[in-house]
């Protein structure tokens, strides 16, 4: 039976610092800073969440409430900061997450639906925000994307995440002219990608390694490698809908450069269902185009894709019914 990676990171309230797979593996959050607790689901105001995410220095903020919080405008998440739903059921709405010039996050098992507005994300990540890390939350129905990474925005990692009902689910470098997010890395590795349209990601310049990901039943591509991006898609699922074409290349001018490009995507051991076509670029079989991830991390915890691993995506991505755990930071 296939499993899913991090099996001790519930072992205490802490234990998940540091220990995220790929780009995002330094994040450690709120590790060293207190346990800050939101009582209430009001917007603003003491016990709120957007009081917790407002005072300065490291934080480890839990909840002690259930529900809904309607934010009224965009929640900005400072350095050092650990938003950990487990143990309650918290979901935002209206808003979104805005992690700006920040490092040093984790956000888990929080569910995002409902963002409403021009430009508004379950999750937005700019600019030059570094070593953050998004697990096993669930994202819906976000007028523009659910996690959008730009501006020089890097190391990351997205993991055991669920995403639906939504069209331009996860855009990594937002412009051809800003030639900063160069530097981008993200890892995106044991998610659900359930009948969102496109954006898979989409990844303009940076590099990107997707392994054990499930994708089913998207509606225009699975995957899109534009300007100078570079995709590791490694042991994933794709299986297809209406629309065959897993992988698409977009071609865009950088800023500076005169000659357009698109990206190029490596496929290795992913498996395709339902008629779903790679439709690889010949630039982008080459062993040497795409970045190796061991060039960065040694290790990361991947199988062959099965019947077996669709099983458990299904059933263990987004949010879950984790008990509340003991905090044993002195």
């Amino acid at each position: 039976m296939a499993s899913l990676p991090y099996a001790d990171v519930d072992s205490t309230q802490r234990a998940i610092a540091g220990q995220a797979e790929g780009f995002g593996r330094f994040a450690v959050g709120g590790l060293h800073g207190p346990l800050v607790t939101v009582t209430t689901l009001s917007d603003d105001g003491p016990g709120s969440l957007r009081d917790a995410c407002r005072n300065p220095g490291p934080g480890w903020i839990v909840f002690k409430v259930s529900g809904t919080i309607r934010l009224s405008t965009y929640l900005s998440v400072g350095s050092h900061k650990t938003i950990d739903g487990r143990g309650e059921r918290v979901k935002l709405t209206g808003k979104g997450l805005r992690l700006k010039e920040c490092e040093n996050v984790i956000v888990c098992n929080m569910e995002f639906e409902g963002g409403r507005g021009h430009d508004v994300d379950g999750i937005q990540v700019k600019p030059n925000s570094k070593h953050i890390w998004i697990d096993r939350c669930s994202f819906k129905d976000y007028d523009d994307g659910l996690i959008d990474i730009t501006r020089g925005s890097t190391d990351i990692t997205v993991s055991r995440c669920y995403f639906t009902q939504h069209d331009k689910t996860m855009l990594i470098g937002a412009d051809p002219t800003h030639v900063g997010d160069r530097c981008i890395r993200v890892t995106i590795h044991h998610c659900f990608f359930d009948g969102t349209r496109q954006r898979q990601p989409r990844l303009r310049f940076g590099k990107v390694h997707l392994y054990n990901n499930y994708t089913r039943n998207w509606d225009i591509y699975a995957v899109c490698a534009s300007v100078e991006a570079q995709i590791y898609s490694q042991c994933n699922i794709y299986e297809a809908g209406k629309k065959k074409k897993t992988f698409e290349f977009y071609t865009e001018k950088a800023g500076d450069r005169e000659e357009a490009s698109s990206g190029v995507i490596r496929s290795e051991g992913d498996l395709f269902l339902n008629g779903a076509q790679s439709c690889l670029l010949a630039t982008s079989s080459g062993e040497g185009s795409v970045f190796p991830p061991s060039e960065y991390y040694k290790t990361w915890t991947m199988e062959a894709p099965s019947d077996s691993l669709k099983q458990v995506l299904q059933v263990c991505t987004g949010w879950q019914p984790v008990p509340r755990l003991l905090d044993h930071h002195k």
